[in-house]
């Protein structure tokens, strides 16, 4: 049974996304604010965390970073909550490193959907053993483990971040709109609103800039991971 941490100090919200999630089969832990949530999160090791921003004690960006920057925790899926709907609060708090940002007021239903498609996800950690890995130059990805590397060193990806380079590998120099990065990456429907695709981009771009410029931006349509020789060639 995954189980699931809530952080979140508002007791209706509680109520209400322990009830949905409970009924759905998963085992829900809750904290009233940021520091006993984080305090949880060593103690506990559920499978994902539901945080929301404005906490008391710890604030939810806090938490989000604190997760983040632990190597026990690295890749703990994040979910955040907020009523703050704001372009920039959103990503801030991708930039933090979580996988999702839920504006209040929220449906049930679209909360129970992207729980799930966090678990779909699969294992997130691991060794690379007996598993068939991607190569492309020094960067080497397997799919598997959730394990990339540069030039033999581990390097330090979110799940998300894992799953968009996973697909730009399998297939170089073909380019993905951003609906359909979503689809596949978030599990469900863009509705208008990709800035989080744009801001994941943004930070695995940074996360690969001593190999170029290897994400290249198509206008009016999404992204595409140059092929070895185009890279090469953007080189010299």
């Amino acid at each position: 049974m995954p189980k699931i941490l809530l952080i979140e100090d508002e007791q209706v919200i509680q109520e209400l996304v322990t009830f949905n999630l409970t009924r759905e089969g998963y085992d829900v832990k809750v904290a009233g604010d940021g520091k006993k949530g984080l305090e949880m999160v060593y103690a506990e090791h559920p499978d994902l965390v539901m945080l929301d921003v404005m906490l008391p004690e710890l604030d939810g960006y806090e938490v989000c970073k604190a997760i983040r920057s632990n190597s026990d925790t690295t890749n703990l899926p994040i979910i955040m909550l907020s009523a703050r709907d704001e372009v920039a609060d959103k990503v801030i708090g991708l930039e933090l490193g979580a996988d999702d940002y839920v504006t209040k007021p929220f449906s049930t239903r679209e909360l129970l959907a992207r729980v799930k498609a966090r678990f779909r996800e699969g294992k997130r950690s691991g060794e690379p053993e007996k598993e068939k890995s991607i190569l492309w130059g020094e960067l080497e990805l397997w799919p598997d483990s959730y394990i990339v590397t540069l030039a033999g060193e581990n390097m330090n990806l979110t799940a998300k971040e894992f799953e968009l380079l996973h697909i730009f590998l399998k297939r170089p120099n073909q380019v993905f709109s951003r609906e359909y990065l979503m689809q596949k990456v978030w599990g469900y429907q863009a509705s208008g609103d990709t800035r989080t695709v744009d801001v994941h981009i943004s930070n695995l771009r940074n996360k690969l800039k001593s190999l170029g410029p290897v994400i290249e931006s198509v206008r009016g349509i999404g992204y595409r991971f140059a092929s070895i020789t185009s890279n090469q060639a953007a080189k010299n």
